[in-house]
């Protein structure tokens, strides 16, 4: 079974407890860039077209991380830079993205329609990469 996050509560309800850790508008779009559109640099998350400011994104990049829904990564030395991965915490949020795409497609009339299978086959990439990952950490050094 899966650690589970410790926190202080307002309430026993799961949407509650969730909603604290994910239900912030930034939160969820970093989410979603990271899991839809495959970003994982802080530069690609800053470019999202809804134009995080810096401070927030960093905020929600550390509190994702804090509850393993990312993991953080050094891919460059000199400067110090990082690639921020979903867990496979993280890719389990997953269904939740994906109907409240079909829910807004049904009923907001501006939003973009994916095209057929793009969401499934993202899930896939996404839920194998997330595995790769557990995998490579579980093996002990050499």
């Amino acid at each position: 079974m899966p650690a589970r996050i410790r926190f202080s509560k307002r309430s026993i309800c799961p949407v509650a407890n969730t909603l604290d850790l994910i239900g912030e508008k930034w939160t969820l779009l970093v989410i979603r860039d990271m899991l839809l559109l495959g970003k994982r640099r802080f530069g690609e998350l800053l470019r999202s077209e809804e134009g995080i400011p810096t401070n927030i994104l960093t905020d929600r990049l550390r509190r994702l991380e804090d509850c393993g829904i990312v993991r953080k990564h050094l891919y460059r030395r000199q400067p110090t830079r990082y690639e921020y991965r979903l867990t496979t915490k993280g890719t389990d949020l997953f269904p939740i993205l994906r109907e409240m795409v079909r829910w807004a497609n049904r009923h907001i009339a501006t939003t973009a329609v994916p095209p057929p299978g793009w969401l499934e086959r993202v899930a896939k990439v996404a839920a194998d990469e997330a595995a790769t990952e557990e995998v490579a950490r579980a093996k002990p050094p050499r």
